[in-house]
């Protein structure tokens, strides 16, 4: 964080401050919420959880070197009280981007968003200092906290919002206002929450509500392949960007494909000229993501050819998505368990298969949850994709949701071996333990509550002897 004295932050927050003798310490460390992550000159936030409160930790974080703690009361150590602290946290994060004159960009969608954000933050660090959300930390209180991280020396903040409501990205960007705001699609994901697509979009498009207008600097970038996004335009006052495979799209990509290995490469054009991209990420949806980030670093006046290079060399900066490995013994393991919706479900099948030609296919895959009443069609729907996609085998783990994606790969023609339903992950690993072969490619995909990373793990530890060698 920049430096800040306890005073400063005490008048920011409208706290008082308890046992501080000398208000003009500084806060030079980090922000953390997690007493294990204090170090000399952090401040500590202390929230209260349903089984761990973090001011039972103050005085081991002072005594780690914390300058203070952010609390709601008093705990007997150099404190700032305030009344509630999440509100406080945000207080915070909002001067210190007001203070920092960095470039705010935030971003948002149904599916995808982890992975393009964490494609336009190693573009754009090509360029200068940058800060982005680690892994999802994309709510009221992990997009403060990022927000806090950022230096004196930082130039742009790249920053992931989540919605699970309407108001939720609003609230989002007066905590960080941005600058330059993306929206990558309205899908199925939290449909369950939200109603139906429309109010979804209604709420991804408080973003693009949210910038500047366009002679202050506000830009929208938006996908033009998908209606509900590129209909925001009209909600917005900022300059609009639009990028996709659609002619009209300033910036987009022609002959799209994928390398034998799975990997997608086309050629990117932008309003600066054109370049060919051939990415390190797996499957066809990451065409979309890295066009966005394109976007998002032709706005910040980088080259064709420049972004061209940075998007040929970034990889995966977060676990369990699409995370590729290959074992000794010739069998590929797809770990793309960290979350699942029936768009990112649909692109993860295609990219397996892609990467599969001449090899047997096996997709793993459990519950997608928050889908209302749509689950049930949408189970159904995944099932009946990987039989059209000519999936080895389906194997379909965990309870009710499972046992309709198994029965919608029964009802397009899967009646052999070709699908399997199992009651959990430990019966998966048993069977896949027992029918693997070398050279097999492995999918293992479900929502986060599943936890079917164990299965990826369990595949991992199979028969490598601790050697594994990730791709």
């Amino acid at each position: 964080m920049i430096a800040l004295s306890l005073a400063e932050i005490a008048e920011v927050v409208g706290g008082q401050m308890h046992d501080i003798p000398d208000p003009s310490v500084k806060v030079t460390g980090p922000v953390v919420r997690d007493s294990r992550e204090a170090v000399p000159g952090s401040l500590f936030v202390a929230f209260v959880g349903e089984r761990v409160d973090g001011h039972d930790f103050a005085a081991a974080v002072v005594e780690a070197g914390a300058a203070a703690v952010l609390a709601s009361r008093p705990v007997g150590v150099p404190a700032i009280v305030v009344e509630d602290v999440q509100t406080a946290l945000g207080a915070l994060a909002r001067h210190v981007v007001r203070r920092l004159g960095a470039t705010l960009v935030a971003l948002t969608g149904s599916a995808g968003k982890t992975s393009t954000k964490d494609l336009i933050a190693q573009v754009l660090r090509r360029k200068a200092p940058t800060v982005f959300t680690p892994g999802s930390l994309n709510n009221e209180i992990g997009l403060p906290l990022t927000a806090l991280s950022a230096t004196e020396e930082t130039r742009f903040l790249v920053l992931e919002m989540g919605a699970r409501g309407i108001g939720h990205i609003r609230y989002l960007t007066e905590l960080t206002p941005p600058k330059v705001g993306v929206v990558l699609n309205v899908g199925s994901a939290h449909i369950g929450e939200f109603g139906g697509r429309e109010q979804i979009a209604r709420a991804k498009g408080e973003l693009v509500e949210s910038l500047p207008p366009a002679e202050e600097g506000g830009t929208a970038i938006l996908n033009a392949d998908d209606p509900l996004v590129r209909a925001m335009a009209s909600r917005t006052k900022a300059k609009v960007i639009l990028f996709g495979e659609s002619g009209e799209a300033d910036v987009r990509a022609e002959n799209v494909r994928l390398t034998d290995s799975g990997q997608p490469a086309f050629r990117l054009h932008t309003p600066s000229g054109a370049c060919d991209v051939t990415m390190r990420l797996y499957g066809e949806h990451h065409v979309s993501n890295a066009l966005a980030a394109a976007a998002v670093a032709h706005e910040t006046g980088m080259s064709a050819e420049e972004i061209a290079t940075a998007l040929s060399e970034s990889g995966s900066l977060s676990r369990w998505r699409m995370e590729v490995t290959e074992r000794p013994d010739g069998v590929t393991v797809v770990n793309d368990a960290y979350n699942a919706n029936p768009e990112s479900m649909r692109a993860a099948l295609r990219a397996l298969v892609a990467m599969g030609r001449g090899r047997r296919t096996w997709a793993v895959l459990g519950k997608m949850a928050e889908l209302g009443d749509e689950a049930l069609a949408e189970h159904d729907a995944v099932g009946r994709l990987a039989v059209r996609l000519n999936v080895s085998k389906l194997v379909a783990v965990g309870g009710r949701e499972a046992s309709w994606l198994q029965l919608g790969a029964y009802n397009e023609g899967s009646w052999g071996e070709e699908s399997v339903h199992v009651s959990d992950a430990q019966a998966a690993i048993d069977l896949l333990r027992s029918e693997l072969r070398p050279g097999d490619v492995v999918l293992v995909k479900a929502s986060r509550s599943v936890g079917l990373e164990s299965v990826a793990q369990a595949l991992l530890e199979t028969g490598t002897e601790g050697e594994v060698a990730a791709r």
